[in-house]
């Protein structure tokens, strides 16, 4: 049975673009997905295309239930977004901004009032409630942009990047409501360049690079394909950096990475602390100093280098995300963006 986000097959083109070629998705109720990738991998179109704000050329989706064609209303009622941009209203106060996005969702004036006074105080926002937008900080407005994603407390949530940007504090205080979200039974698609955020939140990650999903699997079993385990040098002499790669590379369970300016030398390995002593000790008996040498887990760009062969922020968005994104009322931040009513079934 496909879980509460499923897709097959998802194709969309933008011109001679393919942002969408062949995606599959599925998402267990109560569970999270992290979609990594570089920028222009397709993570957003697929984001638009499940929330019904792009219709793909080719391919199936279920949300919540609902397939997206043929019951786009009943997919926004079941969907909270949190997009890229922060989408609220600068000359709305905060508190004004929630209560007209519950409005939007057809709820009554008193409760979006209600609603609005506690998602204030969850994203520690009250003293600023009354303030206009314009006046927020980033973070303050990333932080209101969520909030009114959850003013109706949906069943299912699409996070597109949702801490770009953010300060250590304001990252760590979102990360903990979404924690909080998924222990009350939300399902949600993170979309993230962060590995160590899809570490702490996903239950199971997919890598998409080109419109494709390249790889699956948890953040230990990503990192696992990528060589499990990292040793580092930092040669003091810059003649020997040859030298002392050909050593390393002797150990490498792939291929090493030479940065000739900072004269660091890096591969994947496998072995830990016993291997790590044993390239020291080789490295001493061939007479190279070094300046530092440390044993690590993959980082986000280990995986991207080792699945796409290019770092995470290598790449430059995909044209036709930006331009698809660029047109009148295609914007879509908060839950305002999705909101269905009955004369919508058509758009």
């Amino acid at each position: 049975m496909p879980g509460a986000i499923y897709a097959e097959g998802l194709v969309k083109t933008f011109g001679d673009v393919r942002a969408l070629d062949g995606v599959d998705l599925d998402v267990p109720e109560g569970s999270v997905l992290g979609l990594l990738g570089p920028n222009g991998a397709g993570k957003t179109t697929a984001v638009r295309v499940l929330t019904t704000l792009l219709q793909p050329d080719s391919g199936r989706a279920v949300v919540a239930g609902h397939d997206v064609l043929k019951a786009p209303v009943q997919v926004r009622r079941s969907i909270g977004l949190s997009g890229q941009f922060a989408a609220v209203d600068e000359y709305l106060t905060g508190r004004e901004n929630l209560q007209m996005v519950g409005e939007l969702y057809q709820m009554s004036s008193r409760s979006a009032k209600a609603r609005a006074v506690e998602l204030l105080e969850q994203f520690n926002l009250t003293e600023a409630g009354d303030r206009s937008a314009k006046t927020y900080s980033g973070g303050m407005r990333r932080r209101l942009d969520l909030a009114a994603a959850l003013i109706v407390r949906p069943p299912v949530m699409f996070m597109d990047e949702p801490t770009t940007g953010l300060d250590p504090r304001n990252r760590m205080m979102l990360w903990e409501v979404i924690e909080s979200l998924v222990a009350g039974g939300t399902t949600l698609l993170l979309t993230t360049q962060y590995l160590e955020e899809a570490d702490r939140l996903a239950h199971d990650i997919a890598v998409v690079d080109h419109g494709k999903v390249i790889a699956r699997g948890t953040a230990d079993q990503l990192k696992a394909q990528t060589g499990g385990e990292r040793v580092e040098v930092v040669v003091h002499d810059p003649a020997l950096l040859g030298t002392a790669t050909e050593i390393l590379t002797a150990f490498s369970k792939g291929g090493s990475t030479v940065d000739k300016h900072t004269r660091r030398i890096t591969v994947p390995v496998a072995g830990g602390a016993k291997l790590l002593a044993e390239v020291i000790r080789e490295l001493d008996s061939r007479g190279i100093e070094i300046d530092d040498i440390g044993l690590r887990r993959p980082t986000l760009d280990d995986v991207f280098l080792s699945l796409t062969g290019h770092a995470a922020e290598a790449d430059q968005a995909v044209e036709g995300e930006a331009s698809e994104a660029a047109k009148p009322g295609a914007s879509a931040g908060a839950g305002v963006g999705v909101v269905g009513t009955a004369g919508e079934e058509n758009k």
